[in-house]
């Protein structure tokens, strides 16, 4: 198992004790482990989009839930708040407060309509990658909480994110989001605004 915790540059890694919650045998490299979750991410993808439009995603529970929904076939831990520390992430005592915070932010945003739509995208998902709540999956787990928020939003349009590469690879591709990310981690939002709004069709 020591292969999937090589994990692709900008992902946490994974404790052992996190690594005994894989519920899928036989899986020994990290391109195994990215193609499990892939199977379980298209359920996920076809359960959030039967959800009516009554579901509301800016609470704790839908973002557990999807989560939970995405990754649960694959990990016993699926859908709950990481107990350990990771080399990105906020520290764990803080995760529910931040996620409130984010969520409710995300919410007031939408209601006095603060940024404009790239901009409102790219905040949301940087602070939902910041904050880490997961052992694993965040980011695909982010992606998929700014597609769904967009759809809401508007439903006509849509997130491309693998325009220009593979997320899941390391490629410039990839690298241009890390670095658009970590600029926002030092509050500045141009490079991951412009991400967002080159991936918006």
């Amino acid at each position: 198992m020591t292969e999937i915790l090589n994990q692709p540059m900008g992902a946490s890694d994974l404790t052992p004790d996190e690594l005994k919650g894989l519920k899928v045998p036989g899986i020994t490299t990290h391109r195994e482990l990215n193609e499990v979750e892939a199977v379980n991410i298209e359920q996920g993808l076809l359960w959030l989009d039967q959800r009516p439009r009554t579901f509301d995603l800016l609470t704790d529970d839908a973002a557990k839930e999807i989560h939970l929904r995405l990754f649960g076939g694959v990990w016993k831990w699926a859908g709950e708040y990481r107990l350990t520390g990771k080399n990105i992430g906020v520290n764990v005592g803080h995760i529910s407060m931040e996620m409130r915070y984010c969520l409710d932010d995300a919410r007031m945003w939408l209601d006095r309509e603060v940024y404009p739509l790239p901009e409102l995208l790219a905040r949301f998902h940087h602070r939902l990658v910041k904050i880490h709540p997961y052992p694993s999956g965040n980011g695909r787990w982010s992606r998929i909480m700014t597609d769904e928020l967009l759809r809401r939003i508007d439903d006509d349009r849509y997130l491309n994110w693998s325009r220009g590469g593979s997320l899941q690879t390391e490629n410039t591709h990839r690298r241009r989001y890390i670095d658009a990310l970590r600029a926002a981690d030092q509050y500045n939002f141009d490079l991951v605004t412009e991400f967002i709004g080159d991936a918006l069709e």
